[in-house]
């Protein structure tokens, strides 16, 4: 099974998918058409509860000419270490292909995650070839075990954002509307509980949350610009993640149907691009 399609025809894929002459059918068209006004294709994007994971990474990788600055850092690689010392319970983290592992025996396995993701990053941001650099991404996504690392390292990222927004917060900082949502949930008043009820089960019993996109955006400092396509012809049509973006961060730009499942659109059209 690909983890990401070869690229369709934008228009193509949507007569295929939605025939129907029911208002949903309509609105999906619709919805289609107007993002058919910017790219020309479509990829499918694996559904399997790390959809919008692989969908912003895969786009993130497929156009980056460079590390990003958090990437670079030296105390990258020690996140593991460093939280752990702090932070007992994040012994409670759940590794995909070891569920029921102490997280105590593997903080060198999440590290192993974090030096991974910075090595393919830089890997393929060094790639100057658009062809190449699409190849080397396809590669990358048809390796399994590597795929699923490289989300176990965007999972502990986003803890690691979770934990320093909400230290700022309670020292009264100013922090983004979103993280006071993300902590007002019954489900996670905080970061322990955050990981325990939501980023432990992402990719096994359940994908992101709307709020969590934009923990996701804030932990690799990347927009994320989502076609919701159900929202065609309300002002949630485009959604931005964070809604302001600072404005050195690069966009990635998925499509979903659902807020469920993403795909990625691709080839920007000609007069788009100029």
């Amino acid at each position: 099974k690909l983890s990401v399609s070869p690229e369709v025809d934008i228009m193509d894929y949507c007569r295929k998918e939605w025939r129907g002459n029911t208002p949903a059918a309509k609105r999906m068209r619709k919805g289609y058409e107007a993002v058919a006004q910017k790219f020309a294709s479509i990829r499918r994007i694996r559904g399997d509860n790390y959809c919008a994971f692989r969908a912003t990474l895969f786009q993130a990788l497929s156009q980056a000419t460079q590390l990003p600055m958090w990437l670079q850092s030296e105390n990258f690689t020690m996140l593991p270490e460093s939280l752990l010392s702090k932070y007992d319970w994040i012994k409670q983290w759940q590794l995909r292909q070891k569920p029921g592992k102490r997280m105590g025996e593997i903080s060198d396995e999440i590290k192993e995650y974090l030096i991974l993701l910075r090595k393919k990053w830089k890997n393929i941001s060094e790639i100057k070839g658009p062809l190449e650099k699409q190849e080397a991404c396809d590669e990358l996504f048809k390796n399994e075990e590597e795929e699923y690392s490289l989300y176990e390292a965007l999972k502990f990222l986003m803890l690691n954002t979770a934990i320093e927004l909400y230290n700022a917060d309670k020292s009264g900082k100013r922090v983004p509307v979103f993280s006071w949502l993300l902590f007002a949930r019954d489900t996670s008043s905080n970061p322990c509980q955050l990981m325990q009820n939501h980023l432990n089960h992402i990719g096994h019993s359940g994908g992101l949350e709307q709020v969590e996109m934009f923990l996701l955006a804030y932990a690799l400092q990347y927009t994320i610009q989502v076609y919701r396509l159900y929202k065609y012809s309300t002002d949630e049509f485009i959604t931005l993640y964070p809604n302001d973006p600072e404005e050195d961060w690069p966009v990635v730009t998925l499509i979903t149907e659902d807020d469920r499942h993403y795909n990625i659109p691709v080839r920007m059209c000609q007069e788009t691009m100029l």
